[in-house]
């Protein structure tokens, strides 16, 4: 049975990492419009996208809750596999991960956005 999930996309290789629970923390410039965000669909892609109009091919690898959404600090940069911190970003706190058995392909848009889904 299909079902409606919000989606995310990053940018590989840290969907996987999301998914083996070794980034626990995702770094925006922007927040989610309401709190918490369960089931938010994390789907991996090639490219970062810039335009709002930018669409690719993903591939759909974990299921996560987003509970908190609190300023980034420079303390956070291994939670979050970063290379290095930037005043005015904002870290999501990742909990309740898991990964699908099976990843599915996917369209990957900007920002948070709906798919549609048979998961078992």
């Amino acid at each position: 049975m299909k079902r409606q999930f919000l989606a995310l996309s990053i940018v590989t290789p840290n969907g996987t990492r999301i998914a083996e629970g070794i980034k626990t923390l995702e770094v925006r410039s922007w927040v989610p419009t309401r709190l918490p965000v369960k089931d938010l669909l994390i789907v991996e892609n090639r490219n970062f996208l810039n335009k709002d109009i930018d669409e690719e091919e993903g591939v759909a690898v974990a299921l996560v809750d987003v509970d908190s959404v609190h300023s980034g600090r420079n303390d956070e940069i291994e939670p979050a596999c970063a290379s290095a911190w930037s005043e005015g970003y904002f870290a999501w706190a990742l909990s309740n991960i898991r990964p699908l058995r099976q990843p599915v392909k996917v369209l990957v848009k900007r920002k948070i956005y709906q798919v549609e889904l048979d998961l078992p």
